[in-house]
Formats: structure tokens, sequence, C-alpha cells
């Protein structure tokens, strides 16, 4: 019998905003895929490790693939292609086989490439909801991301900030994923638009990392690391 490949979303970093059918998913699962890199060190580093092992799932289901940090893009889906033959192959054998995200894998989530090649190669696949870094966030400063009648824009972090002024202009509340990746154009905007509310955070829901902040002299003088994100509030 042949099982669908799940893509079981994690959340942002909280091991208890993993939902209880993703939970559910992992403890059933045979073989579970997870994203890692690694740095500098020659370290390999995991936040969707370090999530699966505050779960208790065993690491001898536990399998991981490196995905290079490099802007040439190449890298990364040469990686995600390796990954993709190794999940087809495991599914091919019956294994019930799952492959994890962080946030929600459906949304601004690189494991696309992987969910692609899959369908290309005309396995099933399943997708489980979780809960993405922009709602973690709001809960986090304790704001309303969108009330009533609101509208929300929600950018990947490659705007400039001319793209972001005619955004700001429409009075929408926007979200920015990746802030590092557009950080001279946040912080040339903040100067230049000072009046919308500024929500910035860092690593949300990943006990002593997480950081938030709307002053806006704090998030000039912040160096921006990759796992970032902001709200703005006209």
């Amino acid at each position: 019998m042949y099982h669908s490949v799940q893509f079981i979303s994690l959340g942002p970093g909280d091991p208890e905003l993993v939902t209880i059918k993703a939970l559910k998913a992992l403890r059933q699962a045979d073989a579970i895929f997870y994203p890692a890199t690694i740095n500098s060190a020659g370290q390999t580093i995991s936040r969707a490790l370090d999530i699966l092992v505050h779960l208790e799932i065993p690491s001898d289901k536990l399998y991981p693939f490196n995905v290079p940090m490099n802007k040439n893009r190449s890298l990364a889906i040469e990686a995600y292609e390796k990954a993709s033959a190794k999940i087809g192959n495991e599914q091919q054998k019956g294994s019930k086989t799952a492959v994890v995200a962080e946030g929600d894998a459906g949304f601004y989530s690189s494991i696309h490439y992987i969910y692609d090649n899959l369908i290309l190669k005309r396995i099933p696949v399943e997708h489980i909801a979780g809960v993405p870094a922009f709602i973690a966030c709001g809960a986090l400063a304790g704001i309303h991301i969108a009330k009533q009648e609101e509208e929300l824009i929600v950018i990947p972090g490659i705007v400039t900030e001319d793209e972001l002024s005619i955004h700001l202009q429409s009075g929408k509340t926007i979200v920015i994923m990746k802030v590092s990746q557009c950080c001279d154009a946040i912080k040339s905007i903040i100067k230049n638009q000072p009046q919308p509310t500024y929500h910035y955070f860092e690593n949300a829901g990943v006990a002593g990392k997480e950081y938030y902040t709307n002053n806006k002299n704090d998030i000039q003088s912040r160096t921006i690391p990759y796992f970032s994100l902001m709200i703005i509030k006209s």
C-alpha cells in the first residue's frame, strides 16, 4: 500500500503551536525528512529538528536534508531535487513518509520545490496546515493584524523602497516576510515616513531568542537576522 507524502507544518518555532493533527501525523510517520543547514563552523543546525526533539519524535525515523544558505538559489534547488528523490524512494517502499516545514508548508515555504517535484512524479501528497509566522508575531505584540473591513498585504522581503512606499499609500496593513532581505529599504522608509507603526520581530516563537519592538530608533540601529518579520500599521 502506498501512502501520500505528508507535508507537515511545524508552526513558527514554539513546539506548543504544532497542531494536534500535525503531531498525530508525526507520531504515525515511518520516515520524517527535515531541512537543515551547515553553519560556518561546520555544524548542522535545524529549527525543525529542535521542534521534533522537543515533541519527543524518535530519532531513528528522522532524516535531514541540507539546504545551502546561499544567494545562488541553484544550489538549494539541487538540494531539494536530491531530497525529492530520497523521499520518493521512501514512499515507494510503502513507508508513511513526511516532510516537515517551519511555519506553514504552503506559505512562503521553500519546501514547495519538493512538493512540486513529487507532483511531477505523480506521487500523491498531502498538506497539513500550520500557524504562519506573522500570526505568531501578532500574538507576541498583542495586536490585531486586521480588524473588520481592514485589508492585509503580505509581501516577501525583496520589496524595494519605492514599492513599499506605494503599499503604504494604500493605507492597508502590511506584512513583510524575511526583513533581512530588504533592511536598507526598511530603514530608509522608516526615516522618510515615520507616521505608521512599525512592528518588528525576530525569531517569533523560539524560546529565549524572540524579539519584538515598535521603537523606530531600535529598529534603525538593529542588525537584522534571517528570521525576521515586520507588520506595518497605518
